[in-house]
């Protein structure tokens, strides 16, 4: 009887696993969590505003577990409240990056777009699309010289979708998020006006306080 239980609850575990698998998003966050699409680095010793801070450096598309992922590295780091959250990413899956996003603000994490160059200091990088909602939850949003923030506009590309009820659901979610970020709604004027990436320039995200505080770091004891 035992082992006929046994049998029955692990037919039962398989047929869950193969039901969430069927679809596509379940395949998608499968793959993502065995082989994530993000790289990291922890920097120590980083010169952000005057302070010292401790960095967490990540790079890649955003794709199905990056939340789940993040949320992991944040832990291993042991970053602390105004800690920096160093991003450079093309972009990806809207829902994980408003996700991301609202864990680094939970956290009190700043954060900043860029990448560690081959003399370990930061070098200017691009924050595409979804990216920018991770970079909008920080406290603090450092705008480093020569980095670029990308909006776009959103579309849906689900078959069963209704592209309007689609639309207003995204716009709504969108416009709810940068309003509790501390960010201008005319970001997301910016974003509504191309499907292709428009590049803000430094003076634009600072009028939509999406940078809000312009700087470059430099590693402690450099003389750069």
């Amino acid at each position: 009887m035992s082992v006929t239980i046994f049998v029955l609850l692990l037919a039962s575990i398989g047929i869950r696993a193969w039901r969430d698998l069927s679809h596509p998003e379940g395949w998608s966050y499968f793959q993502d969590r065995s082989s994530s699409s993000l790289s990291f680095m922890v920097l120590d010793h980083i010169q952000f505003d005057g302070a010292t801070r401790r960095v967490l450096a990540v790079s890649g598309p955003i794709r199905s577990a990056a939340a789940s992922w993040l949320r992991q590295k944040l832990d291993e780091a042991r970053l602390e409240s105004g800690d920096v959250l160093l991003l450079s990413s093309p972009g990806g899956n809207l829902d994980q990056s408003l996700i991301m996003g609202e864990e680094i603000r939970r956290r009190g994490l700043a954060s900043a777009v860029g990448v560690m160059d081959g003399h370990g200091h930061i070098a200017p990088s691009d924050c595409a699309s979804a990216c920018v909602f991770i970079y909008s939850g920080g406290t603090k949003r450092y705008g480093i010289a020569g980095s670029r923030l990308g909006v776009h506009r959103f579309v849906s590309t689900g078959p069963d979708d209704d592209p309007v009820a689609e639309t207003q659901r995204t716009t709504g979610q969108i416009l709810g998020y940068v309003s509790r970020m501390g960010i201008e709604a005319t970001m997301v004027e910016a974003m509504s006006k191309t499907r292709a990436i428009r590049w803000l320039d430094d003076r634009e995200a600072l009028a939509m306080n999406l940078i809000t505080t312009p700087l470059t770091p430099r590693r402690e004891g450099s003389s750069d």
